[in-house]
């Protein structure tokens, strides 16, 4: 691992980073359009009411990838757990261990806060993504199905 690479919290002036990467990640995941964030965003719901926190892995002090992660809360663990909602690494940067680099952060901040689990999605045909968390241990949780609640549908069943 390059002695040059360190990992730090992002600040409130990481904004238009933070947003560009996730744009980035976004059209990775071929889903550029459903992209709704703007930096006024990122600023007010991570940075100042500080629903997620963000990550910024650097290479000779220029940004190679982020994370961005918040946490949730396991009633049968009866622990906080923390969720990585997105991580990414440029392309020319992956295959050096950065993204290993970043789990292992998180994976660190999960311990020193006594968090009882790390999980994230990852995308059905993102097969190398696939290969890498399973390289690292992780188990899929083949028998779970997401369901989500947007748009109208979200604000007819807040109406109930």
């Amino acid at each position: 691992m390059n002695e040059n690479f360190e990992i730090r919290n992002a600040t409130a002036a990481d904004a238009p980073l933070v947003l560009d990467y996730i744009k980035r990640l976004a059209k990775y995941e071929k889903m550029l359009d459903e992209v709704e964030a703007t930096e006024e965003l990122v600023i007010k719901n991570v940075f100042e009411k500080k629903y997620a926190e963000v990550v910024i892995a650097e290479l000779d002090g220029k940004p190679v990838g982020f994370a961005l992660f918040f946490h949730n809360y396991s009633t049968f663990v009866g622990k906080p757990g923390l969720y990585l909602e997105d991580v990414f690494v440029d392309v020319e940067h992956r295959g050096k261990g950065f993204g290993k680099k970043l789990l292992a952060h998180l994976a660190q901040i999960a311990m020193e806060r006594d968090c009882g689990r790390m999980e994230w999605s990852v995308l059905d045909w993102n097969e190398p993504s696939i290969n890498f968390y399973k390289s690292l241990g992780t188990v899929p949780m083949d028998e779970w199905t997401v369901f989500r609640l947007v748009g109208d549908s979200l604000k007819d069943l807040a109406k109930e």
